[in-house]
């Protein structure tokens, strides 16, 4: 009888555990949406795998972009633009690029709702 109740247990926390981690909050500040963009992808750009593939393919890439983001309504990047850059490399501009655009944030926005936050990272 405990086995049944643990399975069950367990399955009904298996089963909710995705809706508790699905419910992100709906930012409506511009100031505080620029705040955490800029606070996910610094989160991004150091993470191990971001690293890893950087040092694998672009060791010798060294200095400063400036880019815009934009994020739309589901926390998806809908633009990244390339504003300045002292880096040349096409290819890691590429790169950059297509590793932002794939990136979702942990959060939402209201409906309708657009932000651009231009963003400076140092390589």
């Amino acid at each position: 009888m405990q086995i049944i109740r643990l399975v069950f247990g367990l399955t009904f926390l298996l089963l909710i555990s995705p809706v508790m981690h699905a419910q992100r909050p709906v930012l409506t500040d511009e100031e505080v949406v620029s705040e955490t963009v800029t606070k996910e992808i610094d989160e991004v750009f150091q993470s191990s795998d971001f690293t890893k593939k950087k040092a694998k393919k672009f060791a010798d890439v060294k200095g400063t972009m400036v880019v815009d983001i934009g994020v739309v309504q589901n926390g998806k990047v809908s633009s990244f633009f390339k504003v300045d850059s002292d880096i040349k490399n096409i290819d890691f501009i590429n790169f950059m690029s297509d590793y932002i655009l794939n990136h979702k944030f942990q959060f939402k926005l209201q409906k309708q709702q657009r932000y651009k936050i231009r963003y400076t990272i140092t390589f």
